[in-house]
């Protein structure tokens, strides 16, 4: 069996590139002189394995949320443009989903700052002529940005507004009281 065909089988998946190429270089090999293949087997190793490699480094770590609503970085304040990726994420998920967030709770304690819900740890409020004025809380607070970011794991699962609250409320109670009224 043809190692394309192997690769295809296991993973249920379009072969990538560059195992067509090994895939084709190993067929031509066995047409060649020994002392050839001896020269070419440790160069098709080493382009196996910095494929690899490559394949690996250009991995993009961060979860895929184009099918969640997210408002723009670039109106953001400063301190959320520099803040780690999940951050941003979380503060953007926030403020476009106002709707939901407004229905999670925090259990991280703010609900003596006034915090009223998990949408209150980023937005602070919104004037009349919809500018949104940002809470700087979340940016130091890994709690209120775990909840936000379970919040959009969840919503991709289909999960209802219900189900993910009693998520939150299993995980997160032990961390404090909630912050919803």
């Amino acid at each position: 069996m043809l190692i394309c065909e192997r690769v295809r089988m296991r993973y249920k998946s379009q072969v990538v590139p560059h195992i067509i190429l090994v895939n084709n270089l190993l067929l031509e090999m066995h047409s060649m002189p020994r002392t050839l293949r001896r020269l070419l087997l440790p160069l098709l190793m080493l382009l196996v394995l910095f494929s690899g490699l490559l394949t690996a480094c250009g991995a993009k770590t961060s979860d895929n949320n184009h099918d969640l609503a997210m408002a723009s970085l670039e109106e953001m304040p400063a301190d959320v443009k520099n803040a780690p990726d999940s951050v941003q994420q979380a503060y953007q998920f926030n403020v476009a989903n106002s709707e939901v967030m407004t229905q999670i709770p925090c259990y991280c304690g703010c609900g003596s700052m006034g915090h009223t819900s998990n949408y209150s740890c980023y937005v602070s409020g919104v004037d009349a002529d919809g500018k949104v004025n940002y809470d700087t809380h979340a940016l130091g607070c890994s709690i209120c940005v775990d909840i936000t970011q379970d919040t959009m794991r969840l919503l991709k699962q289909s999960k209802t507004i219900p189900e993910i609250n009693a998520y939150v409320d299993q995980t997160y109670a032990q961390y404090g009281p909630t912050n919803m009224p």
